[in-house]
């Protein structure tokens, strides 16, 4: 066959990256959420002994993930653009990818009222409140409201999972809570941490109910409270209303808060979080958050010198027969998870 008719060779086939399948992705997203959180407790309440305050800590973590987010979600927002020239897409000036009213829920839990309220919470109570009273109460409100919202039925393994992990999370930190109310600031510190869980639940049902992408997702709530917390922030801040230790503080400690707070616990964490929900659903993903509680137990033998009693372990075995019984649950009931590939919810 003459050199021109002859068929051009095939260039070889590139072996690609493999598919992670959900399952995998759904686990992955689970173990850096659980470490994420372990570590937010301790590193949260060793920073009440440094120089930034409450709401120091919160712009830090708003700021440090807007720098990462607010770009994605320009750029998002302009692909959307040239895909469906003359539709109107995202909110908040182009910044938050979903609706204006799914945006302004979801940030009003999960961008604002946990963030301020788990930070504040810190200055009062010490970690072992927080390991209990914030990942250790989560499955209880998020059973209740999935229950009520999405009309989640609680079955009778489920049940039996959600006593083993109370009587957990009760077991780790008993003691302090029921000295709680003997003195001090305590209380109002454990009253936050509550407060706190009860609006991560919040958030959770909310991406479950409106099958939010999780980078959309995370996205849409760092941009409403960096356009609503910061500006309220920075005005009260500069009429002396609020205690605000930016201008004094470390340049490094701010650094490393905008780091850790705002990458770390929101970006990286946010998307971990929504991605784990999307295939385990809200109540078998707060079932295994429940690991928190005792792995950041630890981290504050550890890391804070906080004393390892017997007590602890009880508690780690407890969380862990609540979490098996709590997702042998969960695999029965009529939550179906929801595919990787979510549907946007910005309509």
């Amino acid at each position: 066959m003459p050199a021109a008719e002859r068929p051009s060779p095939r260039p070889p086939l590139r072996p690609g990256l493999p598919r992670l399948s959900p399952r995998t992705v759904g686990l992955l997203a689970a173990v850096i959420t659980v470490a994420v959180w372990t570590a937010f407790i301790v590193v949260s309440r060793a920073s009440a002994s440094h120089s930034l305050r409450p709401l120091d800590l919160g712009v830090a973590r708003i700021c440090g993930a807007s720098l990462v987010l607010l770009p994605w979600g320009l750029w998002l927002m302009r692909r959307e653009r040239r895909s469906n020239p003359g539709r109107a897409v995202g909110s908040l000036f182009g910044l938050s990818p979903l609706s204006l009213r799914v945006t302004l829920v979801a940030g009003a839990f999960g961008g604002v009222g946990y963030a301020m309220l788990a930070y504040s919470g810190f200055f009062h109570a010490p970690a072992a409140h927080a390991s209990v009273l914030m990942p250790g109460s989560l499955p209880l409100w998020t059973t209740l409201l999935a229950a009520w919202v999405l009309r989640d039925r609680i079955t009778r393994a489920r049940a039996i999972g959600l006593a083993f992990i109370v009587a957990g999370d009760l077991a780790v930190g008993g003691r302090s809570l029921l000295n709680a109310f003997d003195g001090g600031d305590v209380w109002k510190g454990d009253l936050m941490f509550m407060s706190a869980a009860f609006c991560w639940a919040c958030y959770s049902v909310v991406a479950r109910h409106h099958k939010l992408d999780a980078v959309r997702a995370t996205i849409a709530i760092t941009a409403f409270a960096f356009l609503t917390f910061v500006p309220v922030y920075a005005l009260l801040a500069a009429g002396g209303w609020v205690a605000s230790h930016l201008g004094t503080a470390p340049w490094r400690e701010i650094a490393f808060q905008m780091v850790f707070q705002g990458v770390g616990s929101v970006v990286i964490s946010g998307i971990a979080f929504t991605k784990m929900i999307q295939h385990f659903g809200p109540v078998r993903s707060t079932m295994i958050t429940a690991l928190v509680p005792g792995l950041s137990a630890l981290g504050a033998v550890v890391f804070l010198d906080e004393p390892l009693s017997w007590s602890l372990l009880v508690g780690l075995l407890l969380v862990t027969a609540g979490i098996l019984f709590g997702v042998r649950g969960a695999a029965s009931a009529s939550l179906v998870p929801v595919p990787v590939t979510a549907r946007r919810c910005d309509a």
